[in-house]
């Protein structure tokens, strides 16, 4: 069942408030979208309060964070890769970001270029999707968006720029 999730269930276990990211997995339209927003201003942070070293481990605990999340609460929801569940779409921008640097237009096509993948799901990404249930594939076919986003930005930077 693909029952939205209730500001109470929300509140109801840590996973579950990371896994809807903060909240943003609540909004009841394109909630992997506003999701995905989330990571601009925790990429901000990051480079406020911490060094390259900082960012990269932070981004990788928020993606071994996310497998457990994303576990307990597909799990408490039914669905395995519920559309709440919007952490993966979060640690795998913040990723993006770290590469992308925190120029305005940078951040808005690397955004772009990250959501067309995370929707199309080109390979492996829609085979991760659709075999691997579960928190870990949750996360992985994210990760495989952001790098087909970083894979575009970079030809895009090499050619253009």
């Amino acid at each position: 069942m693909r029952k939205a999730p209730s500001l109470r269930f929300l509140f109801s276990h840590p996973a579950h408030f990371i896994a809807l990211g903060f909240g943003a997995g609540l909004s009841p339209i394109a909630p992997g979208t506003v999701g995905t927003l989330v990571a601009l201003p925790l990429a901000a942070l990051l480079r406020a309060f911490t060094d390259d070293l900082g960012f990269i481990l932070i981004v990788a605990a928020s993606f071994a964070i996310g497998v457990w999340a994303a576990d307990r609460t597909g799990r408490d929801l039914g669905v395995a890769d519920h559309s709440a569940i919007v952490w993966d779409e979060i640690a795998a921008f913040l990723l993006v970001l770290f590469f992308v640097g925190a120029d305005p237009l940078r951040e808005a096509f690397a955004f772009l270029l990250f959501r067309v993948f995370d929707v199309v799901k080109p390979p492996p990404a829609r085979l991760i999707d659709r075999e691997w249930h579960h928190g870990f594939g949750v996360m992985a076919d994210d990760i495989v968006a952001g790098f087909y986003a970083l894979l575009v930005f970079a030809f895009w930077q090499r050619v253009f720029a």
